[in-house]
Parts: C-alpha cells; structure tokens; sequence
C-alpha cells in the first residue's frame, strides 16, 4: 500500500517537559537510548530532565531532577551501564512516595516520562499514571499545589522501552542490552574452547537468566553446545543418562570439547533447581571427564554495547519522544518495542501480563506454553537447537536418495560457517546427501566437490571467514563444466551462500535452464556479505559482524582524540556503492555525518559539514567523526574530502583519516550472525527438500523444477523471513551499482542528522500506530536473533 510519507515537522514539544530515567537492573545501550531521548528532546523544542537513580531520584527530588542540554549527553553512546544511575526504590512502591514524586515532577513542570527499564519499573510507571489525578487532587488538598497546576498538569503521559540483559520482556523481539550480553558471553566462549581443547575438557558454563532462558539458548545455538539448560524448557525424565551418553558419544568421535550451558534459573520437570555444580558432579562421577564450571556472572551486564544495542537504542530513544509528543489523555500507557525490523508501540500492561503469563505457566508446570508465549523468535532457536544439536542413529534417519551441493560465492563474510553446519546438519536430518562445493564455481566447475558429514562441521559457527572457500567468478563461463559435474556427481538441488554474485549466479543458472536441464533443480541462496547489497533481504550474515568492528574502531579513534583537542577524523568504510555500512556505522558510533552514494551530495553540503563542525568546536565537544563509503562519489574521494576539512578547518580543528580497509571482513562473527546464519540455513535447507519432492517425477526417477518458484533467495523483509524467486528481485535490483533499488535502512539516516544536531525531515508514516501483542504477526520469523 502506497501511502503518503508524514513527517513530524508538525509535532512540536514546545511548551512540553520530557523526564528520562533509568530503572531496575543495568543493561548496555541504556545511555544511547537516553542520549536518543534527550536529543530529540530538545530537537523538537522541549524541555528535557534527567532523573537521576531511578524511582529513588523521583522522589527524593532536588538535584536528582535536572534539566539537560545537547552536551549533557557527548561521549556517552559507547559507555555501558547508565550513566543517571539506577536503584531499586522502596519508598516508590507506597502511596506517600508516588505523592512525593508527583510532587517533584509537578514543580518542574513535568507530565511527560520516559522510563527505560524491566517490566517491574514499568508496571510502577503505569501504575503512577493511573494515580496521577488522585495524587495532584492530594497534593492540592494539602495546599502543596494550586488548583491551576491541577488543571494544567491533569495528565501524565508514560513510554516505557525496556532495558534488560535477560531479553525476558514479551512484545518485543529484543530488549535493549540483549545483544551485548551475547557478545561477553560468547567472547568468554570462544576463549575457553580454546583452552579446552588443549586439556579434552568439559566446560560447564552458568550464565544469567533467572525466569528467562534467551541467553543461554542463544548462546548454545552460537557456539554449538553439547546440552543446555533452561527454566522454558525443563529436560524429561531420566535426562542425567541421555546427556552422558551423548557425551561419551561425542568423545569417540574425537571431539576434545564438550560445552554445557546452564541458564542460572534451570529447573528440572519437577521445578526443583539444576545447578552447574550439580551438572559438574553428574559428569564427574559418571564419566571420569575432567570438568570445570564457570559462572559469568556480571560480566554479561558489563562492557561496552554492541553496535545492534546501540542502533536498536537510539531508534527506540526518538521513537519514544515521538510517542509522548502524540499521546492524550486516553492513549494507554505505552512501550516502545522491536518487531522484527520495525519500532513498533504496544499497551505497556498488555506486555506486562503476557511476561506475567509466561512465569505462571512455569509454575504449572505447563512449559510448551512458556515457550509458546515467550514468541516465535524463542520457540524457533528452541526448535532449531534441538534439530542441529543432537544426531540421530542412521537407522532412524529418513533416506531420500537426493544429494544437496552447498556453495559459498563472493568475498567472504562472517556467519557463513555457521550457515554451512546448519545446511549440512538439517540437510542430513532430512535424509539427504550433502555435498561441499571447494571454491564457489570455479572449484565447482573443476570438480571439487566432496561428500561433508555431520561430525565435520563441528565447531564452525565461531570461525571467521568461509572454510570451504569461496570466489567471486560467476558461474556462466564455465556452465557446460558446472553441468557436467551436477551430472558426475548426481546433484539434485543447489544451496548458494554468498552476497550480490550468488544471486546473480542463480539468476544466470535459471537463465541457463533452457540449454543445461542440469539446472532444472530447486536452488536457494542464503544471502551473506558485509555490505548488505543484496535484494530481497534487509539482513546479510556478515554486515553485523563488520559494523560491530567499524564502531569498536571509531570508538577507539573517538577515544584517541579525547587527549586532543580540536580534531576531527575521516574514515573510510568498505561496502561497494551501498552505504548501509557507512550509515548504520555513522548512527551506532555517534558520528557527525555519513557520505553514501544513495544520497548524493555536492561541495555545498561538505562546505555545510565543516561549518557545522566548526560551530560545534566552539562547545565543550570539541572532535568530530565522518564516515565516508569507499564509493559514495568518485570525485569527492577520502583524500579531497580529508584535504578540503584540513583547508577550512585550518586554525579551529585539525584532521586525520582512516581507512578500515579488510579488518572490516575479517575476525569471529557476532552472535548475531552466527545464530541468523543457522537460523536461516535451517529454513533453506528445509525449503529446498520441501521443492525436491514436489519436484521429483517417479516415473523419470529424477527431479524435475522448472518453474521460476524453484530459484529462490531467502531474505529478511521487515517482519518475516520469505522465499523470493530471483526471478521477480531482477526489476528490484540495480545490477550497474549492485544495489537494491529501494534500501529499508535510508529511513533511518534522518536519525543520525538530528543526533547530530542537523535540522532535517523524518518521515514517521510507519510509527504512531499502536498495535496489540496478540496481533503481532504469529509467523513473524524475526531478525532478533
């Protein structure tokens, strides 16, 4: 549906007072959402407090309550924890302290709350609204307000975003520190598989999760584990023997590691606690292994947050102010939420009630439905662990007769690995053959093809780059070779991981069927590459794990400047003529502007950046941050545009450039990737043996797919991953550029300008709708991971 774009110029905040606070536990990526709210804030001409120690501030008053400016949040996008603090607050929780506090934020002129924390915070929020009338009648009765203030501050309007590492909180895919939470746990991961290895070890690892298993399951999906432990999903009867027998089988296949992860709030089916200890002395005793427990503990909440948080964080902050500037009077008290790849707003106590349900259903006892209702994105990692975990005795296997190729083609990117495991392992499940194609199509064409089992791809979701090796040719110089191997070796159906070339490398196969029936099989392709160039996906495996290694540069260059006053850095990132990188970076690292080729500039807009810069220099933020993509404009290249801010800057900042070059592709992927690529592996592999038997003709004994449906890319489109023939993204795609004509993430490059302090337009057609949790689409298979 074609719709209007609205923009917000008209929403205005003049006149209007904006509190933020920080409530409950601490999560990273909490001061990137405070700095979203206190910029946007004061962009649309609102005044904008802090609260300082959460509820504890509101009602104690003075200087915990303090009007802020732009500058009060410089520097603080990369810092984790929160930096107005938070504490829980019992005097919050009685009448007398909600009187006082209401008392507080009505002398400041405050009827509008932002509160970013867990669902407790968020229920005492709701609740003070709905006292609000009552408190300020008090308040006036005891002669501490007037009667005009009653009148004129009637309503407290309330926007809860929820900040808790646990990502326990339904209605939304992701709560903002999930993602980093993630990333400690992993790194402390990938370092002990290391070390284990070494020693034929067993790891049991305890990580945090007291009501919500999401971490732990997650991060057994990203690192492999053999067992996990969850409080959604308590193991059967008789679990202690079915785990050590996997164990041992595992190290007969020579596997020197075993990984066990328990969630901290793991129970058995009879609710009763399963501890790591407990695990450990089972594994001990049983089998002899040498054992050791670690208990990550408040690590997780620490460290700097991810780029996902930060992004997540800053959409979430504007949307919020967005959200109270349009509330009234009988608008429910809101939360803002991700749902797949949108901002959403959902009735804060619909949420509530529903994370409540999920607790009562544990304590019955009735745990499909915990799972069931903590959403479809938890019941899918669920799902697919249980599918790649765990092999099945060849005797239970099906058997199809049908051999699948697997391929990487392209630059490497992370996450293909991870995607590969998942192709090969549920491809077996399935009952089929799978074969590793060595070097894309040229490897293919040369007849490097092998037969992979389930034990060879043990230990592939944490490595960079592609084992399997992976080439930029295309595949139409060498069809007639190609044919003939898919004849030699009986290749039945193609799964192709790679970026812009394994599309266009299934397009020009499909075009090929006419002459090659070898073709005429279903092919899917997994899409992974940095750059996010690809059409049909908003998502590449890859693009996570790159941005995360720009920001954590910036950060480090941002850092090196703070000694130095008056400087300002270029830098350069990769990403073809897509900007998504450049864009995304600039927004994640909190930089001053961002040069992409879909928006095209001229000298007028770089001489208006140095003048920004310049006024901005004249504050107390005294560096300043551009990035450039490499091919934004070949005329306005890194040098000039390094020599023209040197030229005007002369005398108020100095420059320096950097170019990012390959460190961009390489290291360990996120566990964003990791798990996107087993996911969506997963769902390909399943799609391609749905095809092959609709496609198979019994009578001719072969497959038989022509039709342009068989050719499919498998991408993320806002809430829901789809199956899109090639065929159909040909008139989406500029094959000139290696772009998608239309790019979801261009919606968000008016956020980074006004967190930049730029005045521009913001198109708000998408937000404002409040929507109901039990209407969030059921097969919304989200990009949360």
């Amino acid at each position: 549906m074609d719709h209007q774009p609205k923009f917000f110029e008209n929403l205005s905040g003049a006149g209007k007072a904006i509190a933020v606070l920080t409530s409950g536990g601490d999560a990273q990526g909490m001061n990137a959402a405070v700095r979203a709210v206190v910029r946007m804030g004061i962009y649309v001409n609102a005044k904008v407090y802090f609260i300082y120690e959460g509820y504890q501030g509101m009602v104690d008053g003075g200087d915990n309550i303090v009007e802020v400016s732009w500058e009060s949040v410089s520097s603080i996008l990369q810092v984790g924890g929160t930096v107005i603090g938070s504490a829980r607050c019992k005097p919050f929780r009685t009448r007398e302290g909600r009187l006082q506090a209401a008392f507080n934020l009505v002398q400041r002129g405050i009827t509008n709350l932002c509160v970013i924390g867990g669902d407790g915070s968020l229920t005492g929020a709701n609740l003070f609204r709905e006292e609000w009338s009552g408190l300020l009648e008090e308040l006036a009765q005891k002669g501490k307000i007037d009667a005009e203030a009653v009148k004129k501050y009637a309503y407290l309007n309330i926007v809860g975003m929820v900040g808790s590492i646990d990502n326990d909180f339904c209605g939304t895919d992701m709560t903002i520190g999930t993602d980093s939470a993630l990333h400690r746990i992993i790194e402390v991961v990938d370092a002990i598989m290391t070390t284990a290895q070494s020693h034929q070890r067993t790891f049991v690892l305890e990580v945090m999760g007291r009501h919500c298993g999401y971490l732990a399951l997650v991060s057994a999906l990203a690192c492999g584990a053999d067992w996990v432990f969850i409080p959604e999903y308590p193991p059967e009867e008789g679990w202690e023997d079915s785990m050590c027998v996997k164990l041992s089988e595992n190290r007969a296949r020579k596997k020197r590691l075993n990984i066990i992860i328990v969630a901290e709030g793991a129970i058995d089916c009879h609710n009763k606690p399963i501890t790591s200890e407990k695990v450990k002395d089972l594994v001990v005793q049983r089998l002899g292994f040498d054992t050791r427990v670690t208990i990550l503990g408040h690590v997780q909440r620490g460290g700097t947050p991810s780029a996902f948080d930060r992004i997540l964080a800053s959409r979430m902050g504007v949307e919020a102010v967005l959200a109270l500037l349009e509330a009234t009077p009988d608008t429910p008290a809101c939360v803002v939420s991700l749902s797949g790849n949108q901002a959403v707003r959902l009735p804060l106590m619909e949420c509530v009630q529903m994370t409540q349900e999920v607790q009562k259903a544990m304590d019955e006892g009735r745990f499909l439905e915990a799972v069931r209702l903590r959403g479809r994105s938890f019941e899918n990692n669920l799902n697919t662990y249980k599918l790649l975990s765990h092999k099945k005795p060849d005797a239970e296997l099906p058997k199809t007769n049908f051999n699948v190729a697997v391929l990487n083609v392209g630059a490497p990117a992370a996450g293909m690995n991870a995607a590969v495991r998942a192709a090969v392992r549920v491809g077996m499940t399935e009952g089929h053959k799978i074969f590793a194609v060595i070097d894309g199509f040229e490897g293919f064409a040369r007849g490097k093809i092998k037969e992979i089992s389930w034990g060879d791809v043990g230990g592939w979701t944490g490595q960079g780059g592609s084992i399997l090796g992976t080439k930029r040719t295309l595949p139409a110089k060498y069809l007639e070779k190609i044919a003939d191997q898919m004849r030699t070796n009986n290749i039945n159906a193609l799964m192709v991981i790679g970026g812009f070339e394994a599309f266009e490398s299934c397009v020009q196969l499909q075009e090929a069927r006419a002459s090659f029936e070898e073709f005429r099989v279903p092919m899917c392709v997994v899409p992974a590459t940095i750059s996010n160039n690809v059409p049909g996906t908003d998502y590449s495996l890859g693009a996570d794990t790159a941005l995360n290694a720009i920001v954590e540069t910036c950060d480090r260059i941002k850092q090196s400047a703070s000694g130095t006053k008056r400087r300002v850095f270029i830098i350069e990132t990769m990403g073809g003529y897509c900007g998504y990188l450049a864009n995304m970076g600039a927004l994640a690292a909190g930089a001053d502007a961002a040069y992409i080729f879909e928006e095209q500039f001229d000298i007028r807009e770089l001489q208006a950046n140095v003048e920004h810069l310049t006024e901005k220099m004249k504050t107390s933020i005294q560096r300043g941050l551009v990035l450039r993509n490499e091919n934004c404009n070949e005329n306005y290249t890194t040098d000039f545009i390094y020599q023209l801010y040197s030229e005007e800057g002369k005398g108020v900042f100095d420059c320096r450039k950097n170019v990012l070059g390959h460190m961009q592709q390489g290291g360990a992927p996120s566990p964003f990737d990791r798990n996107f690529g087993t996911k969506i592996s997963a769902k390909a592999m399943q799609w391609i043996s749905k095809k092959l038997k609709e496609t198979y003709r019994k009578g001719a004994g072969k497959v038989f797919a022509n039709t342009d449906d068989s050719v499919c890319l498998l991408g993320m489109r806002r809430r829901n991953l789809v199956f899109q023939p090639v065929a159909e993204l040909k008139s989406e795609t500029d094959f000139v550029h290696r772009i998608p004509k239309e790019q979801w993430w261009l919606k968000l490059r008016p956020l980074m300008k006004i967190l930049a302090k730029y005045k521009t337009s913001y198109d708000v057609s998408d937000s404002g709708q409040l929507e109901h949790v039990a209407m969030l689409p059921k097969e919304a298979e989200t990009g949360a991971i």
